[in-house]
């Protein structure tokens, strides 16, 4: 089959955002995405990496438009600049897909350590309040609109030593099943066609930790390449079906 003859998918087109797109995740998530016919605009902190993953997404997919813009997502202002920079230069936004992470913990409850909070806080929840607030009206114009949160299966089932990831974690589901609301309101009677949704996952795994631990099984860890392909898979969906939901790619705890 020619590419004039190839079907379309739902991702043929569309302008995607990946927040977090320099580590594995987002490389994954940059090539899945690109392969499956998107624009990908993925930003990060951090440029060095940011630009190999950008690169990589490239020349895996010759031909696709993959760029990455430096954005630091604690600035609501500078977020919202890249929102509208986005959408002005691709003419859409179809997808926020939110990957920055991070983790703190301890031994026991007793020795939590606050300043972990301080961190978690600004990485795990106002990075999320950020992107959501600067990218809803846009994904809202879209066809196909789509806010993905990635999360952890220990914000449903905190343990003593986890509770500053737990609690921020949970904090940040709850802001985007907020934002999910926000779009099934927006829909009135004929349903949401935007979906914020939450992609729940133990912990992720790729071949660099396969590699420096190759006696470790990681029994119930999501391999990056998985998450990407569940993370674009959501297009395949109604927005109705998916909107307000928690998507498992892991048992429930």
């Amino acid at each position: 089959m020619n590419a004039v003859n190839a079907p379309e998918g739902p991702l043929d087109g569309a302008v995607i955002a990946v927040a977090g797109a320099a580590g594995p995740a987002g490389r994954a998530t940059l090539l899945r995405l690109a392969e499956a016919g998107a624009t990908v605009v993925g930003a990060d902190a951090d440029a060095a990496r940011l630009a190999e993953a950008v690169d990589a997404a490239r020349y895996a997919h010759g031909g696709a438009t993959v760029t990455g813009d430096t954005v630091d997502l604690l600035d609501l202002d500078a977020t919202r600049a890249w929102a509208e920079k986005t959408e002005k230069e691709f003419g859409r936004i179809d997808g926020m897909v939110h990957l920055v992470g991070g983790w703190r913990g301890s031994a026991t409850f007793a020795e939590t350590d606050l300043a972990d909070w301080d961190l978690l806080e600004k990485l795990l929840i106002r990075t999320v309040q950020h992107t959501s607030l600067a990218f809803q009206e846009g994904l809202q114009r879209s066809d196909r609109g789509r806010y993905l949160l990635i999360s952890a299966a220990g914000a449903s089932k905190p343990t003593a030593g986890n509770a500053a990831y737990a609690a921020s974690k949970a904090a940040a589901e709850a802001w985007t099943l907020a934002l999910g609301d926000a779009f099934r309101k927006a829909g009135g009677e004929e349903g949401p066609r935007t979906a914020a949704a939450i992609l729940v996952i133990k912990a992720l795994v790729h071949d660099a930790m396969r590699a420096e631990r190759p006696n470790a099984k990681f029994a119930g860890f999501t391999d990056v390449t998985e998450l990407a392909e569940a993370i674009a898979g959501v297009w395949e969906r109604p927005a109705a079906e998916v909107n307000g939901q928690r998507l498992w790619l892991t048992p429930k705890p």
